[in-house]
């Protein structure tokens, strides 16, 4: 029997693999050298999040003296060591490709960061006037006596360390210290005249070269930039809030006051200044990462669409409109004429929005009903769902208060739709609501029509242009009526309904997955064929991961396309034999969920909202969604297998959790799956706009 550390991998170590294949994208030098900006930009705020939340949450379990070994066989001080170990190695790849091969690219096209001691005397003229008008009046040095008076730093806020020389001339005197919060309002990067391109200089840089203005007859010794990660893994206690938005806001302000999980400073600094915040932030070495260049890379991602550098860039993908959804029709025209199957970004997301824009605008719609987990900051829904409201219609909103470090937009969202009269609901106590579903309930010639939209992504148009998902459009009465009593359960006391087709978490989507496996399973030990093809992700939980490894050992072929997180181990003899797993980290972030099981021949394809994790399984509400219309399952079934044919940005997972490219031979054509799905949709279009142009379409009066 298999002991269960060599069943499973480490959850965190394998996210960590997840981000070092985000950072091969930027040390790949064959992508364009503002991609590769952006992917370490990428990595950075990853890092980030990382941090703040499952390294943040690993501390808290040793500091009470924790020693449980997870299922990989770790401690929790096991797991923070290897942690410190990979992030290490990680930090100097970053900033070795940072500072020696995409800087000298973007200087040589005229993208250029510029240190104070490079300027010219006009350059100089010019920095010191933007100080003087635009920084200094804004910065506060705040002078710290000794580490008890240390001031509250907000998170992830860039900070200056000042190191001023002691008030007595006698050698054992202690060096003074001031902390200069650099704001969060302020750019960091500070535009620079240039005679050709763009040139900048670091805001940390400029206010080190002209710090002396902040103490003036006082000698400045050092000046080093550092940051503080705090502690994110604050919950709410819903069982004792009576006002869950008002509680949520508190959430927000205890991250400010959190532990500190992480200190980055500048490797330059001296061992008095590190000593000096190793003390009044009481942060342990061990927690502290010397950086090699400049402070948070993600910073950067705003540099990387700077207009004048479009060779610098990938070639422009914009979203094809999808001949399934023609803009010069209804869409609930269209959706009662047969179910619609969108795959974005390579197909626009505008008929998701249009959907809801029309249905705030049609006098025969009644009612609306959506969940909201992340939207964008001017998002247009919110603004349809808000006209529908004071159209007089019916509209319900789950607003998930919950979605970590959206919470601030989703507060904001949810009192301005209440005050259009909006019916929200903040989520349902103890749970996440993760679905993506939206019922629009329409008075027709015919009676009342139902019509569905469900999706893998979030509603949010802008994140809709670099994430990959799938929207599913529907009437049918099964499937609807699903929809209703899905929003029923979530909006109303009751109890959980038993669906007709689709599965929902916490009740039933764990069960329905584990019954489509181990009937793969039993097909497969009766000798019949049997395969299973998965696209999620995450794979954390420990059920469905043994139920495929009993598929694994009665001879079901598995394929698994699991973008981050995968506790499972492929490939072990006697294990998981029949088992590959495959990763794609391209230009888009591969966020949509799909599944199939072989089911005898009578294929079976899902989407889903759900990842394959506990939190998702349990403690979220999620959807799982059958796709039968023949064609969209047909057209599903063949953007999966794209995904399994791809041999230029997919990794093949080893059993020891490490990742190497998909082999591929000489004469083989290279095959990457992002670029032939957004091929095909701009070839339906332009096909569809060629079948437009031959059909002559005449112009009819309107009927009374």
């Amino acid at each position: 029997m298999t002991a269960t550390h060599e069943k499973y991998l480490n959850r965190e170590l394998s996210w960590l693999g997840f981000n070092q294949r985000v950072l091969e994208e930027a040390l790949d030098a064959s992508v364009p050298a503002l991609e590769r900006l952006k992917f370490l930009a990428i990595t950075s705020s990853n890092l980030d999040e990382f941090f703040r939340v499952r390294v943040g949450g690993l501390q808290q379990l040793e500091a009470r003296g924790a020693t449980r070994r997870d299922a990989s066989g770790l401690s929790p001080r096991e797991q923070l060591d290897a942690i410190r170990d990979r992030v290490a190695r990680m930090y100097a790849a970053q900033y070795h490709c940072f500072l020696h091969e995409i800087e000298p690219v973007l200087a040589r096209a005229g993208l250029c960061r510029l240190q104070p001691d490079d300027l010219t005397s006009t350059q100089r003229t010019f920095a010191r006037q933007v100080f003087d008008e635009q920084i200094y009046p804004i910065l506060t040095p705040v002078a710290v006596a000794d580490g008890s008076k240390f001031p509250l730093l907000p998170n992830l806020m860039l900070t200056l360390c000042v190191r001023l020389t002691p008030t007595s001339d006698e050698t054992d005197s202690p060096p003074r210290f001031a902390v200069l919060p650099l704001g969060p309002n302020l750019p960091r990067f500070v535009s620079i005249p240039a005679e050709r391109g763009y040139a900048y200089v670091l805001l940390e840089d400029l206010v080190t070269a002209f710090v002396g203005r902040f103490f003036e007859e006082q000698e400045v010794v050092e000046c080093v930039p550092f940051r503080v990660t705090r502690n994110a893994d604050i919950s709410v206690q819903e069982d004792s809030a009576s006002d869950l938005l008002e509680a949520m806001q508190n959430v927000l302000s205890q991250r400010n006051l959190a532990q500190c999980a992480r200190l980055e400073i500048a490797e330059t600094a001296s061992t008095h200044s590190t000593q000096f915040l190793l003390d009044s932030l009481r942060i342990s070495p061990e927690r502290t990462f010397n950086v090699a260049g400049p402070l948070d890379l993600s910073a950067w991602f705003s540099l990387t669409d700077r207009p004048g550098f479009e060779d610098l860039t990938y070639e422009d993908w914009p979203p094809q409109p999808s001949p399934a959804a023609p803009r010069d029709r209804s869409l609930f025209e269209v959706i009662a004429a047969g179910d619609v199957l969108l795959c974005h970004p390579y197909e626009s997301f505008e008929p998701v929005v249009r959907f809801i824009e029309e249905a705030a605008e049609d006098p025969e719609v009644m009612a609306i009903k959506q969940t909201l987990y992340r939207t964008s900051r001017n998002s247009p829904i919110v603004e349809a769902l808000q006209r529908a409201t004071e159209a007089g219609k019916h509209v319900t909103v789950v607003v998930e208060l919950k979605a970590r470090f959206d919470e601030a937009r989703n507060i904001q969202w949810a009192r301005r739709l209440e005050e259009a009269g909006a019916q929200v609901i903040y989520g349902v106590k103890g749970l996440k609501t993760h679905a993506k579903a939206c019922l629009i309930i329409r008075r027709e010639p015919h009676g009342i029509q139902r019509y569905v939209h469900f999706g893998t992504g979030n509603y949010n148009e802008a994140t809709a242009r670099i994430y990959s998902d799938i929207s599913f459009f529907t009437v049918d009465p099964d499937l609807s009526a699903d929809a209703v009593a899905f929003f029923n359960a979530v909006t109303g006391y009751s109890q959980p309904q038993k669906y007709r087709k689709i599965a929902a978490a916490p009740q039933g989507l764990r069960d329905r997955l584990l019954e489509l496996i181990r009937t793969e399973t039993a097909r497969a030990r009766d000798n019949r064929p049997a395969r299973i093809i998965a696209k999620v992700n995450a794979l954390v939980d420990a059920r469905l991961i043994d139920a495929l490894y009993k598929a694994s050992q009665a001879g079901v072929r598995v394929q698994l396309n699991v973008r981050g997180i995968c506790r499972l181990r492929p490939g072990v003899p006697g294990l998981s034999d029949n088992i590959d797993v495959v990763s794609i980290v391209d230009r888009f972030l591969e966020h949509a969920r799909i599944l199939y099981f072989h089911h005898g021949g009578d294929e079976l394809m899902f989407i889903s909202s759900a990842d394959w994790m506990p939190r998702n399984l349990d403690r979220r509400i999620e959807l799982l969604t059958p796709i039968e219309d023949v064609e969209c399952r047909r057209r599903l079934k063949s953007i999966l297998d794209t995904y399994f044919r791809d041999n230029v940005k997919a990794r093949r997972l080893l059993p020891d959790g490490a990742h190497r490219a998909v082999d591929r031979s000489d004469d083989e054509p290279s095959r990457r799956a992002q670029q032939e799905l957004y091929r095909r949709a701009v070839e339906a279009f332009d096909l569809a706009q060629r079948s437009r142009g031959t059909m002559f379409v005449p112009h009819r009066p309107d009927s009374d």
